[in-house]
């Protein structure tokens, strides 16, 4: 039997509380939490340890046996034959980014729906989950069960998708929390398929070059999109001009990444149409503050999770300033130099990182000239100016 003292439960104790209680209560033994968050009198707990204590003795007095249950998850494999004719549901993170990428990863051969989340996946999310998990947590798999409650769609031709990075918190054990809501849901039958360089392997989910430049394509045109809207909407002459921009260069750039080829001329000529277009769009000559917005990933860039804070800076008066996607991209891969130089983990993966950033940062240099050559914007920096600066 097993006593777990947790506190603050987040990050971790989330994911353990229900994977410890889950071994033992397969067990047949009893499974105690005590959260101690700032307690100075342990007075509950005491009548609690008291309580296990009296159980475990009547348990032996009585001579109960413990009975074992097989609760093993046994996972769901997205096989070849499923990639056919599966529809692939991807939570939303950052809906300028994801409903260009949805139609990108489209053309190549996967039937993915992007879902829309709203205020209600969080009550799902609260239903389903470990309340002591984080936000973001909460969001993405209500997300999923909201969709798969809904009605909307065949449940036995359909998979989800989450990446998974392979750290200690939930950016990795997302996919355990969704398994676990399928579960509960009855709905374990649903393949959860891992986005990750090599935790879990799916044979219906092949990523080749092709794909990848598709993704990376339609990342670079969403922060495009991102930070010269947020650099525009707030000054326009005529009001819904720079949204209306938008949507017409988001057709050409989803019609651009639907073709088989979705070659380097056409995404640098749209790079720099884009950027020369809303450049020229006509402004007032008001000069606003401007704020940035940092913090967690994904409450960062969905309007759901931060309560729309770019519309709501811009109705105060404040352009919105926000870090680009690709930055969360790069900074993985330079953070690989610190752990190899500080920790002495591998300076082969650091050096495989390194060339992932020269790779990532030559995707993006049409961008980064076209801004630069701009009379309104400001190019992103690079990932290694970044870390000197903090």
């Amino acid at each position: 039997d097993l006593i777990q003292l947790n506190s603050f439960g987040c990050g971790l104790d989330a994911v353990t509380t229900d994977e410890v209680k889950a071994i033992l209560t397969a067990a047949g033994k009893i499974y105690t939490a005590l959260k101690i968050d700032e307690v100075n009198n342990l007075g509950a707990a005491r009548i609690r340890i008291r309580s296990l204590l009296a159980a475990v003795k009547d348990r032996e007095r009585k001579k109960i046996e413990a009975k074992r249950i097989d609760t093993a998850h046994h996972r769901v494999i997205f096989t070849e034959q499923m990639r056919k004719d599966y529809t692939i549901l991807v939570p939303d993170m950052s809906p300028i980014h994801f409903e260009i990428l949805e139609p990108a990863l489209a053309s190549c051969g996967y039937n993915v729906e992007v879902l829309k989340a709203d205020s209600k996946c969080i009550d799902y999310g609260l239903k389903y989950v470990n309340n002591d998990a984080c936000y973001p947590s909460l969001i993405v798999v209500g997300q999923f069960m909201q969709a798969l409650l809904s009605g909307k769609y065949d449940l036995h031709k359909v998979a989800l998708i989450i990446t998974q990075t392979g750290g200690g918190c939930r950016a990795t054990n997302y996919i355990g929390f969704i398994r676990r809501a399928l579960e509960k849901a009855g709905m374990g039958y649903i393949p959860v398929i891992s986005m990750s360089a090599g935790i879990e392997k799916n044979p219906g989910l092949k990523i080749n070059l092709e794909m990848a430049n598709k993704a990376l394509q339609a990342l670079i045109y969403g922060d495009v999109f991102m930070r010269v809207l947020y650099a525009t909407r707030p000054y326009e002459a005529v009001p819904g001009s720079a949204n209306a921009l938008h949507e017409k260069w988001k057709k050409i750039c989803v019609k651009a990444l639907s073709t088989k080829s979705a070659g380097m001329m056409t995404f640098v000529k749209n790079i720099r149409g884009i950027i020369h277009d809303f450049d020229n769009l006509e402004r007032t000559n008001v000069h606003k503050p401007k704020v940035g917005i940092v913090g967690e990933i994904l409450v960062k860039f969905s309007p759901t999770a931060n309560n729309h804070i770019v519309e709501l800076l811009e109705s105060e008066g404040a352009e919105a300033v926000m870090p680009d996607l690709m930055d969360f991209l790069l900074y993985c891969f330079y953070n690989s130099n610190f752990k190899a130089e500080k920790l002495g983990t591998s300076s082969a993966a650091a050096r495989m990182c390194n060339i992932g950033i020269t790779a990532l940062e030559y995707m993006r240099k049409a961008a980064r000239k076209a801004f630069a050559q701009s009379k309104h914007f400001t190019p992103p920096a690079d990932i290694r100016d970044l870390a000197k600066y903090a």
